[in-house]
C-alpha cells in the first residue's frame, strides 16, 4: 500500500508539472498590449521609478518638518587629564606648581535636540525640484508605455508575418513538389527535357532553403513578442489576430489629417521637464545669496560619579535645557556663487534651445510618420493589384508548360516572381500595421499614462 500510495503522488506531480509547463496563452493585439504595459519588465521598473520619486518629493519635503534627534553619552575617564596650578594656592613654595585632578572618573549624559528650518531658500527650490523629478518620472513612464506598446506592434505584426509566410512557402512548396514529379514522369517517357527537371529543382531548392529560414525566423519573432510582454520565451502563444483582418483595421486615413498638440506630446513634455529642472538650479544658486534662519531647543540631563552609580536611584541628575536661533548670512565668497548662478543661467539657455529643436524635431517627425504612413499603404494596396496579377501570370504559364507552349525558363521565371510578389504583399501589410503604430506614437493617441 505505501509503495502504490508513492508511486500516485510522482505521478500526480508528474502530471501537475507537465500541464504547468504546457499552459498556453492566447492574445490579440489589444489584449497584449494591455497585457505588455502591465507586465513587461522596462514598465515595471518605471512604475519603481515613479515610485522613487514620490518618496523622494517626501523626503524633500521632510527635511523642512521638525526634526529630533537624541544624543545618550557615557564616559570612564580610565586616565584622568591633570591640571597644573600654582602652589602658592596650597601653601607650596613660590615658582613651583601643584597638580590637580578636575570632576569625576566617570559621567553620563542624555539629551533630546529639536531642530526646525524657519527660512531657507534652497529648501523652497528644493521641494520645486522634487515636484518637477515626479512630473519627469512619470513622462518617462508614459514614453515608455508608448514604446512598449508600439514594439508589441512590431512583435506581433513580425509573428503573424512569419506564420504566413511559413503557410505560403509550404503551399509553393507543395505546387512545386507536385510540378517536379509530374515533369520527371513526362521526361522519364520522353516527352520533355532534362532541363525542365532540372529548372524545377533549383526552384524547389530556392523555396526549401526560404522555408527552413523563416521556420527559424518565426520561432525568433515568438520569442521576441514573449520578451516584448514580460513572459517567459519558452510560453506559448496563441494570436488570434489574422493577417488580413489587422492590416484592414489599421488603414485609417482619416489619421493623416490629425492635427498635433505639442503639448500632449510625450517628448515635448520631456524637453520641458529639462528647461523646468534647469530654471530650478538656477533659482537654487541664487537661493545662496539669502541668508537662511533655524530654530533649536534641547533638554538635557547629566550625572557624574567616581563609580558607575548611573542606574541607582540615589544618583543625582542635573537638568538642562536651551532655546535658540541659528541665522547664517552669506557674506563674501569671492565672485564664487555668481559665477555658479551664471552658470546656471547659460544651462537654462541651453535647455530652452534643446525644447525649440525637439518641437521642431517632433513636427518634422510627424510629417515624416504621416508620408510613411500614406506610403505604406499605397504599398499594400498595389501590391494586393500585383499580386492577383502575379498568380494569373503563373497559372497561365502552368498550363503552357504542361501543354508544351511554354519553356521551363518562362515557368521558373513566372514562379519567381510570383513568390516574390507573395513576400512584397506579407511585408506590405505589415509595414501599413507598423507605419501607423509610428504614427500614433508621435500624436500620442493613445494616451498610455500609468494607473
Amino acid at each position: 500500500m505505501v509503495k502504490n500510495g508513492v508511486v500516485f503522488i510522482l505521478v500526480l506531480l508528474t502530471t501537475y508539472g507537465y500541464s504547468q509547463q504546457k499552459v498556453t496563452r492566447s492574445f490579440n493585439l489589444e489584449e497584449a498590449i494591455t497585457f505588455a504595459i502591465d507586465s513587461n519588465y522596462t514598465a515595471i521598473n518605471a512604475r519603481r521609478d515613479i515610485a522613487i520619486a514620490i518618496k523622494q518629493k517626501w523626503e524633500t519635503t521632510a527635511s523642512g518638518l521638525p526634526q529630533i534627534d537624541g544624543n545618550i553619552t557615557y564616559n570612564n575617564n580610565l586616565k584622568q587629564p591633570v591640571t597644573l596650578l600654582p602652589a602658592e594656592i596650597t601653601g607650596g613654595p613660590a615658582g613651583t606648581f601643584t597638580p590637580v585632578t578636575f570632576g569625576t572618573k566617570q559621567n553620563a549624559s542624555a539629551v533630546a535636540t529639536l531642530n526646525q528650518l524657519i527660512f531657507d531658500g534652497s529648501y523652497l527650490v528644493g521641494l520645486k525640484a522634487a515636484k518637477s523629478f515626479l512630473r519627469y518620472s512619470e513622462n518617462l513612464s508614459e514614453k515608455t508605455n508608448l514604446e512598449i506598446r508600439k514594439g508589441v506592434i512590431n512583435a506581433y505584426g513580425a509573428v503573424i508575418l512569419s506564420e504566413e509566410l511559413v503557410l505560403i512557402f509550404e503551399k509553393n512548396k507543395a505546387n512545386l513538389e507536385k510540378n517536379l514529379f509530374e515533369t520527371q514522369k513526362i521526361y522519364e517517357n520522353g516527352l520533355a527535357e532534362q532541363e525542365s527537371v532540372e529548372q524545377l529543382e533549383i526552384t524547389l531548392l530556392q523555396i526549401d532553403t526560404q522555408l527552413s529560414n523563416v521556420r527559424r525566423t518565426w520561432t525568433i519573432a515568438k520569442q521576441m513578442f514573449n520578451v516584448s510582454l514580460g513572459i517567459d520565451v519558452a510560453q506559448d502563444v496563441i494570436f488570434e489576430d489574422s493577417f488580413d483582418e489587422l492590416t484592414l483595421q489599421n488603414i485609417s486615413l482619416e489619421l493623416l489629417d490629425r492635427s498635433l498638440n505639442i503639448e500632449e506630446n510625450v517628448d515635448y513634455k520631456i524637453a520641458l521637464n529639462f528647461t523646468e529642472q534647469r530654471d530650478l538650479e538656477m533659482q537654487f544658486e541664487k537661493s545662496k545669496f539669502l541668508p537662511s534662519l533655524n530654530a533649536f531647543a534641547n533638554y538635557g540631563t547629566s550625572a557624574n560619579s567616581d563609580t558607575f552609580s548611573f542606574v541607582n536611584a540615589e544618583q543625582v541628575w542635573f537638568q538642562s535645557s536651551i532655546l535658540g536661533l541659528s541665522l547664517k548670512v552669506p557674506v563674501f565668497s569671492s565672485g564664487m556663487k555668481r559665477a555658479r548662478t551664471q552658470k546656471a543661467k547659460i544651462a537654462l539657455e541651453k535647455a530652452e534651445t534643446d525644447l525649440e529643436l525637439a518641437i521642431q524635431n517632433i513636427m518634422l517627425e510627424l510629417n515624416t510618420s504621416k508620408s510613411n504612413y500614406q506610403f505604406a499603404i499605397d504599398k499594400y494596396q498595389n501590391a494586393k493589384k500585383n499580386i492577383a496579377l502575379a498568380e494569373r501570370i503563373e497559372n497561365k504559364n502552368q498550363i503552357k508548360f504542361i501543354e508544351g507552349l511554354a519553356s521551363s525558363f518562362d515557368l521558373r521565371q513566372a514562379q519567381t516572381q510570383l513568390y516574390t510578389f507573395q513576400q512584397e504583399y506579407f511585408q506590405s501589410m505589415l509595414d501599413v500595421i507598423n507605419a501607423k503604430s509610428d504614427l500614433e506614437t508621435v500624436l500620442n493617441t493613445p494616451q498610455l499614462r500609468n494607473n
